[in-house]
């Protein structure tokens, strides 16, 4: 097979390879095989906005550029990571010390992060994520079109040690040891058609892009107009966020899930957790959690270097060796 077929791969080749590439690491990095390109209305702003993302080297990580901004690198590229997250009020913005951001950044990172792609350097022309149907399935099915591509570096995970808590009133968000990565969470809503949800998600499970990732936002009728007359928003429409006004949901199609709206807080989590800058082994647990605790928790976890260790995906159990903590920047 020659060099460049055996680099560009569809995702379930791709884990094929990961554990099958002869000379190769037991579970490399990824990126994408070719550039893919998407349009859409940001949420709030209502603004069309254009975006492209473009593979990228091994250790690249995530990374956007505001090509509306001047200024060059320093003013317009920002890291997707946990500690250049500046806002989490109704979605996830990240900003670098410029002051230039990016507001929800959380459905494209949790398509990014189920799929695998470690390294990617996106381009947009706008402020936000376009919203697209308000899930991730938009965003995984692009990328899926364009194919993955192994690169030739070994692929690390951040390994939980021990339980790190973080809790403001009600709201309870964890990070616990666990064995590959799993996801409950519950909800609490004074409204009869979203009421109490809870679930259980495994990450790796075949379904997960499916049950999970296709789960859509919501909100609740009173909320949406409060949010209009505040000027936020104003993407929003029954095309890409589920409205529910007292008793009924207003979207003629309905609900995809009977329990969409929990779903889409573990989708939320998968996003707002992948700016650890790779992937967890354990457990998260979520209990009326937002954008807001998911963040905290994962500040809470690298602050205790006793808490978890980054170990090579692939290597045996018995070589996993405690290396140095993601230094914030």
């Amino acid at each position: 097979m020659r060099k460049a077929e055996f680099e560009t791969i569809t995702l379930e080749e791709a884990r094929a390879h990961r554990r099958q590439r002869a000379g190769a690491p037991a579970c490399p990095q990824m990126t994408l095989a070719a550039p893919v390109a998407l349009e859409g209305v940001g949420l709030h702003s209502g603004h069309v906005i254009h975006m492209t993302l473009h593979p990228a080297g091994a250790d690249f990580g995530i990374v956007f550029r505001r090509t509306d901004l001047d200024g060059g690198e320093a003013a317009t590229d920002i890291r997707a990571r946990y500690d250049q997250v500046g806002d989490t009020m109704l979605s996830t913005a990240i900003r670098n010390q410029a002051g230039a951001s990016i507001s929800t950044v959380e459905h494209l990172m949790a398509a990014l992060a189920t799929l695998g792609v470690d390294n990617a350097f996106i381009e947009i022309d706008g402020p936000e994520i376009p919203v697209m149907d308000g899930s991730s399935r938009v965003f995984v099915e692009a990328i899926e079109a364009a194919g993955l591509k192994a690169l030739a570096a070994p692929r690390h995970a951040i390994r939980i040690l021990k339980p790190v808590i973080v809790e403001d009133g009600l709201k309870r968000a964890a990070l616990l040891p666990g064995e590959g990565f799993t996801l409950a969470f519950e909800i609490e809503f004074e409204n009869p058609v979203i009421g109490h949800e809870v679930i259980e998600a495994d990450f790796h499970a075949p379904d997960f892009r499916e049950a999970i990732l296709s789960a859509r936002t919501f909100g609740l009728l009173k909320d949406v107009e409060a949010m209009w007359k505040a000027g936020l928003g104003l993407g929003g429409t029954l095309e890409n966020t589920i409205v529910v006004d007292g008793d009924r949901v207003l979207n003629e199609e309905g609900l995809r899930f009977e329990d969409e709206f929990v779903r889409h807080k573990v989708l939320d989590a998968v996003g707002d957790l992948a700016l650890a800058g790779a992937p967890l082994i354990g457990r998260y647990e979520g209990l009326r959690a937002g954008h807001a605790m998911n963040n905290r928790v994962l500040r809470a976890l690298f602050a205790d270097q006793s808490a978890y260790e980054i170990v090579e995906l692939g290597a045996p159990a018995t070589e996993a060796q405690r290396k140095a903590a993601i230094p914030a920047e």
